[in-house]
């Protein structure tokens, strides 16, 4: 054998050995009705209905509780999409989707909701189309696990019927509607049956069994049983059962409908239509042989349909829709009403349910469809995280992302989606900290509550998520910046597209985004100003000096003592001016400076009876207190406002370049973000020093 056919030999074996064989013939299952009944008893969610499953899908990844605002809040891990690693993962909707999964819940239950339609309604970019998405690829991949099986049927010929009166030239005839096989048990049966089956069963278990056979089957199940004079266990003789796996590229189990222009719109789309090359064969255009039954609610049957952009369907289509909602029955051409078992979910922007809110002849959907607003986001640190999915480090190549660049822009679409404060003392930055569950003096869990509730349309107007997307693409595909993207390449990026935003109605608007965006560059300026003076103080040795001094003077303050001073060995008062030049910095006012001190000393002595030492870091507060002071007393040694006037001696430039390498090690920044940043926050000093010096004058 030559060495190119060894090759070709050993791939082939090595596809042959990962192909799972046995896993194929799982999923391939094939038996006789009783086999059936046999895997209903032991696992009775194959029969479950399309609800049931839907909602056996959700709980299947798990869930986590917690409390927001004393609300307790179920966090669904489907929604994190761990079937694509996160591809589709929804950020910020845990309310939202939490009262969708509610619904499914209810609607499992036969409480009412499994005869309604779902709307997701919400402005345009706010993960409806997401959501679905998501729906429909969790229960096509449920429906292959073994906890998700699902099974239907085909009738089989079986040497019967040579006139070919009910088979004609077909060997075997599959239901057309992927029918559940529990259905071709007779209607008078079924209590019994259930009965038998359910007794050990609890409520969420429970086998439903809805509905009749689609014409195509109940016409065959007729015919045989005319042959056999009614023995049913030689019909169902003809049944093969088998596993059905729901595939939305397959179209089985799972439909998508959208709207087209008015004149190409047809109904027939969803309900099927008449198979003419079939009506040479079976004689009649109402016989059920002869129809496709493959309309988009055919197919989805077991399984879910999704509606894009529901309100623009013709009248025709909602009389359907209207039908399948209700009574779960559709209407092909030329045949009686036929029983579907799906989950019919759709999704609309505000503008057209207010269409349908003004239409008095659109009541009849109005009171059938069950409406769950997906707002946008409005929580900081979640929306970052729409962005970092786009635009992590794995994903963006070649370009550097600086620090806070995807924050400052997740800051300003939060901001556009915020309702302005009533409350006087409260700006809407400090709103948005509020909500990112930020603690600030004077605001508790309840008053972050009402807040809320003041504002019920919030999140459901500004900037939508795509729009960020759009702005901060073009900032990685622009020349300027070199080979890294700042925040204010990307806040330019996302003001000068405000001239020609589609969907900003005047104005007045606009002026108030670009307001909003001066707001989001001086949140950034404090920011990096913070950050570059905590680069500049971290000495961790001389921060812990300080703490340790501190605590003495405070530990000699409170006990009424003096302190020994370490150069002179004397005795002396505590040092007043060093722990309120800490204090200080964290706005600890005169009158509260007793308080404080002997909250840090009842934490150390806490700590103490539990055997552990004290240690500055676990204190935020007093840790960024300190951090401050020893800024402020070596600020002057640095020099950093020299950067601006590009004249920068040798020790300096040596201490700068520390600085530098801790924000490259310690907060991302790369040596192009790190320079920038460097003089930025120096040309802020130098602003500063400015101002000072005038006053001064």
């Amino acid at each position: 054998m030559s060495t190119e056919s060894q090759a070709n030999h050993d791939l082939m074996q090595m596809i042959a050995s990962l192909h799972d064989v046995k896993g194929y013939q799982e999923l391939n299952w094939e038996g006789s009705f009783s086999d059936y009944l046999h895997i209903v008893e032991r696992n009775p969610r194959a029969a479950h209905t399309a609800f049931q499953r839907l909602y056996d899908m959700i709980l299947s990844y798990g869930f986590e509780e917690y409390t927001e605002h004393k609300k307790k809040i179920t966090h669904f891990r489907f929604f994190e999409d761990p079937i694509d690693e996160g591809k589709d993962a929804l950020f910020g909707l845990d309310l939202p989707l939490m009262k969708l999964v509610n619904v499914f819940q209810s609607a499992a239950r036969r409480y009412g909701t499994e005869k309604r339609i779902l709307l997701l309604h919400g402005p345009v970019g706010g993960a409806k189309s997401t959501i679905v998405r998501l729906l429909k690829k969790g229960i096509e991949d449920y429906s292959a696990t073994p906890e998700g099986a699902l099974f239907t049927y085909r009738w089989v010929k079986k040497g019967i019927d040579d006139r070919g009166l009910v088979f004609g030239t077909a060997e075997e005839i599959p239901c057309p509607m992927h029918e559940e096989p529990l259905h071709l048990i007779p209607p008078e049966l079924r209590d019994k049956i259930l009965g038998e089956l359910n007794t050990k069963l609890s409520e969420d278990q429970r086998v439903i069994i809805e509905g009749d056979l689609c014409p195509n089957c109940r016409y065959i199940y007729r015919e045989l049983s005319r042959f056999y004079n009614g023995d049913w266990s030689k019909v169902i003789d003809h049944i093969k059962v088998r596993r059905m796996i729901l595939s939305e590229k397959d179209r089985v189990g799972i439909g998508t409908f959208q709207p087209k222009d008015e004149k190409n719109q047809d109904s027939t789309e969803l309900t099927g239509d008449i198979n003419y090359r079939k009506i040479a064969e079976y004689g009649s255009d109402s016989d059920p042989r002869a129809f496709n039954f493959d309309g988009e609610f055919n197919i989805a049957n077991r399984g879910i349909i999704e509606f894009i952009e529901v309100l623009k369907l013709d009248v025709a289509f909602l009389y359907d829709l209207l039908g399948a909602s209700q009574e779960h029955k559709v209407k092909p051409k030329k045949f009686a009403q036929t029983d579907i078992d799906e989950v019919i979910i759709g999704h609309t922007n505000e503008a057209e349910y207010k269409k349908l809110l003004n239409n008095e002849y659109m009541e009849a959907l109005r009171d059938r469809t069950v409406k769950i607003d997906i707002p946008y986001i409005t929580k900081l640190h979640e929306e970052i995280k729409v962005y970092e999915k786009d635009y992590g480090a794995d994903k963006v190549r070649g370009k550097h992302i600086a620090p806070h660049t995807l924050e400052m822009a997740s800051m300003w679409a939060i901001l556009t989606r915020l309702e302005e404060p009533k409350k006087a003392n409260l700006t809407l930055m400090q709103k948005l900290k509020l909500y990112d569950g930020k603690s600030l003096p004077g605001f508790t869990e309840d008053n972050v509550k009402e807040l809320r509730k003041e504002a019920m349309r919030e999140g459901m107007d500004g900037i939508s998520p795509r729009y960020i997307q759009d702005k901060i693409s073009n900032a990685l595909v622009s020349d300027v910046g070199g080979r890294c993207v700042n925040p204010f390449m990307v806040l330019n990026e996302l003001e000068s597209g405000l001239r020609h935003h589609s969907l900003i109605k005047n104005e007045e608007q606009k002026k108030r985004y670009r307001e909003l965006l001066s707001l989001v560059k001086e949140e950034y300026e404090d920011i990096v100003k913070n950050e570059v003076q905590r680069a500049i103080s971290a000495d961790e040795d001389a921060v812990s000096r300080l703490c340790s001094n501190y605590i003495d003077n405070v530990k000699a303050y409170t006990q009424k003592e003096k302190v020994k001073n370490p150069y002179t060995g004397q005795d002396e008062e505590p040092d007043e001016r060093l722990m309120r030049s800490i204090e200080e910095k964290i706005d600890i006012p005169e009158s509260r400076k007793d308080d404080f001190r002997r909250e840090i000393m009842n934490y150390i002595g806490a700590l103490a009876l539990e055997g552990k030492k004290f240690d500055y870091k676990t204190n935020e507060r007093l840790h960024k207190a300190l951090e401050l002071k020893l800024f402020e007393d070596q600020k002057d040694s640095i020099k950093l406002t020299s950067l601006v006037s590009s004249v920068v001696d040798k020790d300096t430039q040596e201490k700068i370049d520390i600085v530098k390498s801790r924000l490259i090690k310690n907060y991302g920044y790369c040596e192009t973000c790190a320079t920038d940043v460097l003089n930025f926050v120096a040309s802020i000093f130098a602003r500063g020093d400015i101002r000072e010096r005038r006053g001064q004058s």
